[in-house]
């Protein structure tokens, strides 16, 4: 069973809380790496250090979720090894498996219901890296001397 990190900043504590129960629900092993309330907190140190996990856990994915998605997702990015992608819909996040490998997925509180958060989580976590063709780009992503 693959490891299914979680973190957020205070935007995001409630739909994490609603993400935990689902995972939990279907069998995944979750891990949540904070806050534990909805007190304000930076989405730069809960992206980075949600990255710094998923990085060091290669079969494991990774959930971040701020107001919007973006700023913890840019944070997440900064680790190397860490492919963060921002989805918004279940196309984006079976689209960012298949061609991207990502390992992090990212939402928006503010602009995704929890309904179709599941929903979004889903396909993320169901859907195959391709490689192919692919797989040189995501090798070039993650090399910095490229």
């Amino acid at each position: 069973m693959k490891n299914i990190y979680i973190a957020t900043d205070h935007a995001g504590y409630e739909l994490k809380e609603i993400l935990k129960k689902h995972l939990n629900d279907n069998n995944y092993n979750v891990i949540d790496l904070g806050p534990s309330n909805n007190n304000s907190v930076s989405y730069v140190s809960y992206g980075k250090k949600l990255a710094r996990e998923v990085v060091a856990d290669k079969k494991s994915f990774g959930i971040i979720i701020c107001g919007t998605g973006i700023g913890i997702s840019i944070s997440a990015n900064k680790v190397k090894g860490a492919r963060a992608a921002l989805c918004y819909n279940e196309e984006y996040a079976k689209l960012s498996r298949q061609h991207n490998d990502a390992n992090i997925l990212s939402l928006g509180a503010r602009f995704t219901a929890s309904y179709h958060a599941k929903n979004i989580v889903d396909v993320f976590l169901n859907t195959k890296f391709e490689s192919g063709r692919h797989k040189s780009r995501v090798e070039e992503i993650d090399n910095d001397s490229k």
